[in-house]
């Protein structure tokens, strides 16, 4: 279900903006990659479940044993196939730093990276710099053209999808006990969706927009316009 508490012109040029990136024809020098993140309870069992006996459901107890959070951040490159998914320990700026570091690494020749994120605090150039430094943050910034989801609007990200194929995918109803098995389950999950590659089939555009929530783009066009 879309969230959509107002339509002004922040909402929509953002909204567009994002909108027109996807409708571009991929390009790999200047790849889209959209990237989010999402907190995973760990959970043990309290009790060792029994090995099914032959032509028997394998029964598990229903209590469980909370274990803590982590966190897994999914980005994907829609147009292409490609995966980026991380688990760790929280999604506080380190973690974002160095995961954003990792895609850029996989692009060593784009000239630039579409990056779609949301508002979160955490993603932001400073993030980059109080962890690498400010040389080598800045120069990691630089190689990014980042586009923001408006307010209320994360639905516009296509990580938010990503998230959705890996919770069904990788973590299915299963109890993770902790990080390292989590962070084992992902790597595993986001290599068979490299070998696939699997796609994301956007197909919500701006036209698609403009019908869908009525309006005429002149209407809304920003003061210092």
């Amino acid at each position: 279900m879309w969230c959509v508490p107002e339509l002004n012109a922040e909402y929509i040029e953002r909204m567009e903006d994002v909108l027109a990136l996807y409708e571009k024809p991929h390009d790999p020098r200047e790849p889209v990659v959209c990237l989010d993140e999402r907190p995973v309870q760990l959970h043990d069992s309290a009790r060792p479940g029994r090995a099914a006996a032959p032509g028997k459901v394998r029964r598990e107890d229903y209590e469980y044993v909370r274990q803590g959070t982590a966190n897994v951040f999914c980005a994907v490159e829609p147009l292409a196939g490609r995966h980026f998914t991380r688990a760790t320990a929280n999604r506080k700026a380190p973690q974002f730093a160095e995961m954003v570091a990792s895609v850029i690494r996989r692009y060593p020749r784009a000239g630039t990276i579409h990056l779609v994120v949301d508002n979160l605090s955490t993603h932001c150039k400073k993030s980059l710099t109080d962890h690498f430094g400010e040389k080598r943050g800045s120069r990691l910034w630089a190689r990014l053209t980042v586009h923001r989801t408006p307010k209320h609007g994360s639905w516009l990200n296509q990580a938010e999808t990503e998230i959705s194929l890996y919770s069904r995918g990788c973590l299915g109803g299963d109890r993770v006990p902790s990080l390292a098995e989590l962070q084992q389950r992902t790597e595993a999950w986001d290599a068979r969706m490299n070998d696939e590659r699997i796609r994301i089939q956007w197909r919500f555009t701006v036209t698609k927009a403009r019908t869908k929530f009525g309006y005429r783009r002149s209407r809304f066009r920003r003061s210092e316009d």
